[in-house]
């Protein structure tokens, strides 16, 4: 069973359109979303948690199709958005005190624990937080609930490399737990290389990308060569192209092109960046 299925979701606006989009989210996976300013990330974790609702599609959760009125699944969600929304005169520790009657499973010893191992300081007002702060408290309040899926918009944005380690621990232990998941959408593209299980790229409101991580390395590569040498190779194994004064940049299907070919392995915000820039044919 997967911990969310989203089938042919969409959202329209005066300027943009968002879908159809279809994916999954195995459970005990991590699923990094990645995108442009305005690609859609944001739009789509507002779609799963109800905040805005689309024209046409549907949302599973373990299963169970998410109905507009139903809000008892929350319970079991934890959520970051980029912008951590709490009382600027309320400590960490008073937040947690507000915060226990929302949720049945709330536990302010977890709660505690977490602030502490992310060294947020328990008795500063969150007005006088940092953003880095804010966010890992935000982190924080997310799994004192002991929450089965994680949606997390930006949360690392503004934290620093050594807490966002500690950040990245925390989301590869919650799914050691095979019950449990995690959306993260990030511009820190290397963070999401290290964690990630699964990749998604949106584009312009569409899906250009969903697959396993493990598997896109060995799928694409890019290959370098003199623009007027990638005639040589057949268009269908290219996916996406870029040109310089030096040469071309490919992106390219392994198993199309001869072993030969002087391809090179591809990390994830090459390919992202291929298919944004280069175009694509997938």
């Amino acid at each position: 069973m997967n911990a969310l299925d989203v089938s042919q979701l969409k959202k329209t606006y005066k300027d943009f359109t968002f879908g159809e989009v279809t994916f999954s989210l195995p459970q005990g996976c991590i699923l990094g979303l990645l995108g442009e300013n305005g690609a859609g990330k944001s739009t789509l974790i507002k779609l799963l948690l109800g905040l805005i609702r689309p024209e046409s599609g549907c949302v599973s959760f373990y299963g169970k199709a998410l109905s507009p009125n139903d809000a008892a699944w929350r319970e079991d969600v934890g959520v970051v958005l980029d912008e951590v929304g709490m009382p600027g005169c309320l400590t960490a520790k008073e937040i947690g005190r507000v915060l226990a009657p929302m949720y049945r499973n709330w536990d302010a010893a977890t709660y505690s624990a977490l602030l502490s191992r992310l060294s947020v300081p328990a008795d500063r007002p969150f007005e006088a937080l940092s953003r880095g702060m804010k966010m890992k408290l935000g982190i924080a309040a997310a799994l004192a609930h002991s929450p089965k899926l994680l949606l997390l918009d930006e949360a690392t944005n503004g934290i620093d490399p050594v807490s966002r380690d500690d950040v990245n621990d925390l989301l590869s232990e919650f799914t050691r737990d095979e019950t449990h998941a995690v959306l993260i959408s990030s511009h820190i593209v290397s963070d999401l290389e290290k964690i990630c299980d699964y990749v998604a790229f949106l584009h312009n409101g569409k899906l250009v990308l969903w697959e396993e991580k493990d598997r896109l390395q060995e799928e694409y590569a890019l290959l370098h060569c003199p623009r007027e040498a990638l005639s040589d190779y057949d268009r269908v194994a290219i996916v996406a192209e870029t040109h310089t004064p030096y040469g071309a940049k490919a992106l390219v299907r392994r198993d199309m092109v001869p072993s030969d070919a002087p391809l090179s392995p591809v990390s994830l915000e090459e390919l992202f960046v291929l298919l944004v820039k280069g175009g694509t044919r997938a």
